[in-house]
């Protein structure tokens, strides 16, 4: 069979789609019309049950909309894959069938499959793999997988690009491309200027996701991020059996994470499995900057020995510096209600205009997020933000940039998946402290420097902002007050923490006095939690070897001060 034409860009190019399909426009208009002939025939049924009341047909349209999507092809399936994981939006009989679009997919011909292995490795199959699967064990939108045995003796896990693929992604993106510039024009949620970048942006990941060197590439960089972590697994990657179309990798023996009833009957904690996702995905997003933009159930695994495995790495992104700390910036100051600096926020963030006039959206910010920050995951997740925010979306010239459509991606398929595993976790008992620590710890100084933020405001220590930190912390059963007090205590000991040290002084001799108080407020704070003989040992500890630095940077203000 002869090679599509834009197969051999090896990438996403939109001016060359406009250009191809744009001369050989019955090839949109069929396609065109077969979506629409599906999205008819299940419009009708669905709303003939809906005004008849039938609810004894529904998983019969619950299956027929799964084979829809199958029959459109890998773009709709990507879009039904995102909606599995969202118990909150999908009435349950269609999530069941919706989370057969992860892996249990029509599958293609082993001869098919197998031509594509040994055309790609230059070799027959049955001399790369001592044993390899009669069928695929799994087939999911873009390849299908099957279980084979190295002659080093490896089990490892054989992904194979399905056939034919550039024809029909590149078809529906143009599709797409065309109705996002038309109905952009027209959308009251000022998202015009930004539809057609974010189908952009889709193509251009959807094109790396189909290239398995670059997905051995993510997987192999992912694995050095984690590689201290005892709670997240990375299968290795045998890049002497891989190339752009077959990739193979260490096979992971695991539970799906939607499959609730074996991840109990493994004896599995839930909650930790929860904990682990979060704080893996916060990871990526605030401490490395590149993240898994497709972190559906299908892609994640509970390993037997209680891990945390991903398994595919083909929709990946990147964060630089500056995009992290103004994500830092937007959560610490949504957890402080500081409603000010999150307006600015979505300004530095692309979200809103420069020139914008702040209070109304600032007022508006309040009304929608005022008293969110207290809920449970079940009621704190996208969809409530999304319809709280929707009015204000309307009202006030938002749009969402086009590098922001896989980040909210990945967090709202991570959101789903702690969802489905536990609706009663909150996330925030997590996010906050983590948030905390990355202030205190990161090797970034303009990121260390937020911590002023959280601490000060117009030069004054905010003790609410402090309590609130501990309060949110403590409510986490198994969050220790005393490493993250101790950690706290030597960072402002050390050569790092002067200017914090400086700061805090001069907060504490407001009006040449000491306020002794202040420190009373400290050390109850403190001693509500740990028990004073003990804090006192640990403070001591703590600043010895570091006190000449402690009290240089205390006698300049001391000398001038009086005691209350």
């Amino acid at each position: 069979m002869s090679q599509h034409p834009l197969e051999e860009l090896n990438r996403y190019d939109a001016k060359a789609n406009a250009e191809y399909y744009g001369r050989r426009p019955w090839l949109a208009i069929s396609r065109i019309l077969k979506i629409i002939y599906f999205a008819f025939s299940f419009g009708l049924a669905f709303g003939w049950d809906v005004l008849t009341g039938n609810t004894v047909s529904q998983p019969k349209l619950a299956e027929q909309l799964r084979r829809i999507i199958t029959a459109l092809g890998p773009t709709y399936i990507k879009v039904g894959q995102a909606l599995s994981t969202r118990p909150d939006l999908v009435r349950v009989d269609f999530l069941e069938e919706l989370t057969k679009l992860q892996d249990q997919l029509p599958p293609f011909s082993n001869e098919q499959a197998f031509a594509i292995i040994e055309s790609e490795l230059g070799k027959p199959v049955n001399t790369i793999y001592r044993t390899i699967s009669e069928d695929p064990i799994a087939a999911a939108s873009l390849g299908q997988v099957y279980k084979a045995t190295l002659y080093s003796g490896e089990e490892v896990a054989v992904k194979v690009q399905r056939p034919d693929l550039i024809p029909t992604l590149t078809l529906d993106l143009f599709i797409l491309r065309w109705f996002a510039g038309w109905l952009g024009p027209l959308l009251p949620l000022n998202l015009g200027n930004s539809l057609e970048a974010i189908v952009d942006e889709f193509g251009l990941k959807l094109f790396e996701e189909i290239d398995y060197a670059h997905e051995a590439t993510n997987a192999e960089r992912f694995a050095g991020y984690f590689r201290n972590d005892p709670h997240v697994k990375v299968p290795s990657i045998y890049r002497q059996y891989s190339t752009h179309k077959v990739l193979t990798l260490e096979w992971i023996n695991g539970i799906k994470l939607n499959e609730l009833d074996q991840i109990k009957s493994a004896g599995l904690d839930t909650d930790a499995l929860v904990r682990i996702g979060v704080m893996s995905g916060l990871r990526q997003l605030l401490e490395f900057g590149f993240f898994h933009a497709d972190p559906h159930p299908g892609n994640l695994f509970a390993t037997y020995d209680g891990k945390m495995a991903y398994i595919d790495f083909g929709m990946m992104d990147q964060l630089d510096l500056q995009t992290k700390e103004q994500l830092v910036d937007s959560v610490v100051h949504l957890l402080n209600k500081d409603y000010d600096e999150l307006g600015q926020d979505y300004v530095r963030l692309g979200f809103l205009q420069p020139d914008i006039e702040m209070k109304p959206i600032v007022n508006a910010l309040e009304s929608v997020l005022g008293d969110i920050m207290s809920e449970k995951v079940k009621d704190f997740n996208f969809k409530v933000v999304t319809d709280r925010f929707s009015k204000v979306m309307y009202d006030y010239p938002f749009c969402l940039p086009a590098k922001f459509a896989l980040i909210i991606r990945s967090v709202i398929t991570q959101e789903g998946v702690a969802l489905s595993l536990n609706p009663e976790f909150r996330i925030v008992q997590v996010a906050y402290p983590y948030v905390a620590r990355r202030l205190l710890t990161d090797e970034s100084e303009s990121l260390r420097s937020r911590l002023l933020e959280v601490l000060f405001k117009d030069d004054k220590f905010q003790w609410s902002r402090l309590e609130n930190l501990l309060a949110i912390a403590k409510s986490d059963g198994q969050f220790d007050i005393i490493p993250t007090a101790s950690m706290g205590l030597k960072f402002l000991t050390s050569k790092d923490g002067e200017y914090i040290r400086r700061r805090i002084l001069l907060a504490l001799t407001e009006d040449n006095r000491l306020h002794t108080e202040e420190l009373m407020r400290i050390w109850n704070m403190l001693s509500a939690d740990i028990e004073p003989a003990k804090l006192w040992d640990m403070a001591l500890k703590t600043v010895t070897g570091a006190m000449p630095k402690a009290i240089a940077a205390a006698l300049p203000f001391a000398a001038f001060q009086n005691l209350n």
